[in-house]
């Protein structure tokens, strides 16, 4: 619903100098690879709009690795519509090796010392290096108290990436070039939380890894000597890949020495896979761990169709009409409509040119109203089945519903969410990290909502009726195991001690006395109690 921000995205090329040549890159030579990036990071827009980035290496240039990076968008940060500036910029970035990144600000300042890749210039070429990550250390303010401990240590930003940068320089620190998976390897020792990272130092060499939860998605591929890798597929599968691979938690891919090479630095029993990221964050042409987000999205719907056809509450005629909230709601909606057997129709455009609710300071509700416009001529006089992909604090949903009945004339608006309730903080990559900004926990005692509960969470939001998606629902529709994902903000179970632990301390700081723990000592059934 754009009430929520990203972690950011990722994105790695390197063109190794081998006789055979790839199609898939720009004429001109192994140093005109860093012209696909532009594209690879405007694939993964969605997930950070905030600041763009780039650094390059070249091995015949004066400064081995150069950084640009900039606030705004990728078309602004690259200045893609500026053709002379980017022809400039793409011949003072040019070198075989590059490494990109859009932002979000879910740890730190919105300012554009925060935006990545981080470069620590050092005079010895293996401890001269830049990288750029995506995720969030759940043991963030640990790792700073430890730094800060030490002996003229300081750090200059408020940002888990400078505490990486500097447990990275630590582990590269001694007069003999460490061997990178042992580098990694320890980090895996001290790092908790999502942390998918990017990585280029002045010898040449690039790692890209995952973490051993794997909570946030990456993949690769290689292409003769042409290697790419991403946060999502798509981003690999406009660039001509075909044969795109997941990187599994806990594995790394080396480039060094010429050479491609995928080692694990670390292994964990279980994975956490973000659900989230099938529900809202990625792009819906994108593939996570073998299961394409638009078919999830329809999965989605068809529950929701499911569950209204068991419950009865509307009447299902010639006088109901299904209407997603653009963008992320469409599949779930369509597939809900057609099972449903009504129509799917857009009753809400969307200004594309006002970005996310979240991106500037404003008043939400202010921002929904300009990024939504109710049409008339379809919602009039009609009972609306209005689907959303998730609702987290509620200020846009009661926004957009009053907009649709005072502008768009609609009769009945019946809102259905293709997610269960968020009742609990993310400390792991997503700006939701209080329970009091929750709209949820505010009426829920346990996590199977019943209809009274309903029916005052949709007195709240202006609705004549609330459902959500069942908890169980989201691993079936997903197709994996619960326990392989990350379901923390829907069943305040967290899959790091410190997620844990933070949601503990998160509880007792919230005024709400009747927030509490939610529980999940007995199966959960399908849909709300009665």
């Amino acid at each position: 619903m754009g009430e929520v921000r990203h972690e950011c995205g990722i994105a790695a090329l390197y063109y190794l100098d081998k006789p055979e040549r790839s199609a898939l890159a720009p004429p001109g030579g192994r140093e005109q690879i860093v012209r696909l990036m532009p594209r690879m990071l405007l694939d993964l827009q969605n997930r950070g709009q905030l600041a763009a980035g780039i650094t390059s290496y070249h091995p015949f240039r004066r400064k081995l690795l150069i950084t640009h990076k900039r606030i705004g968008t990728v078309i602004e940060a690259l200045r893609l519509s500026q053709r002379d500036y980017f022809e400039a910029l793409m011949k003072q970035l040019a070198g075989p090796a590059v490494i990109g990144h859009v932002r979000y600000a879910t740890c730190g300042s919105e300012d554009p010392d925060y935006a990545q890749p981080f470069e620590r210039y050092h005079g010895c070429r293996w401890k001269w290096f830049s990288f750029a990550f995506n995720g969030q250390l759940a043991n963030y303010q640990d790792l700073k108290d430890e730094l800060l401990s030490q002996k003229d240590y300081h750090l200059t930003r408020d940002t888990d990436t400078e505490v990486i940068m500097h447990y990275l320089s630590y582990e590269l620190r001694g007069d003999q070039e460490p061997d990178l998976v042992e580098v990694f390897h320890n980090l895996s020792q001290r790092f908790e939380g999502a942390y998918n990272i990017v990585y280029l130092n002045a010898r040449g060499d690039m790692v890209v890894a995952r973490d051993p939860l794997g909570f946030r998605p990456l993949v690769y591929a290689v292409e003769g000597p042409l290697f790419a890798a991403a946060s999502e597929s798509v981003a690999l599968t406009n660039l001509g890949f075909r044969d795109i691979r997941v990187l599994e938690p806990g594995q790394m891919v080396l480039i060094q020495d010429n050479e491609i090479r995928l080692e694990y630095f670390a292994r964990s029993k279980t994975t956490a896979h973000c659900f989230f990221e099938w529900i809202y964050f990625a792009n819906a042409a994108s593939n996570i761990e073998g299961r394409g987000v638009y078919s999830v999205r329809c999965a989605l719907g068809r529950e929701l169709a499911w569950q209204e056809k068991r419950l009865g509450l509307v009447p299902l005629d010639k006088d109901t009409i299904v209407v997603p909230v653009p963008d992320t709601g469409k599949a779930a909606a369509d597939a809900m409509a057609y099972e449903l057997g009504l129509p799917s129709v857009e009753g809400l455009m969307r200004n594309r040119y006002v970005g996310r609710t979240f991106i500037q300071g404003e008043d939400r509700a202010s921002r929904a109203r300009m990024k939504y416009t109710p049409l008339r001529e379809v919602l009039a006089g009609k009972r609306v089945l209005l689907v959303e992909d998730t609702i987290v604090r509620s200020t846009t949903m009661k926004a957009l519903l009053e907009e649709m009945r005072r502008r768009g004339e609609a009769r009945e608006i019946h809102v259905r969410v293709a997610c269960p309730p968020i009742i609990a903080p993310c400390f792991y990559g997503i700006d939701m990290s209080t329970v009091g900004e929750l709209f949820a926990p505010r009426y829920l005692r346990n996590l199977r909502p019943s209809m009274e509960e309903l029916r005052q969470m949709a007195a709240e939001l202006g609705a004549d009726s609330l459902l959500y998606l069942p908890i169980e629902a989201v691993a079936r529709c997903i197709g994996l195991e619960a326990h392989r994902l990350c379901q923390a903000c829907i069943t305040a179970h967290y899959p790091t001690p410190t997620g844990e632990r933070l949601y503990q301390l998160a509880l007792k700081n919230s005024h709400r006395s009747h927030q509490r723990t939610y529980e999940l000592s007995e199966p959960v059934p399908v849909g709300p109690t009665g």
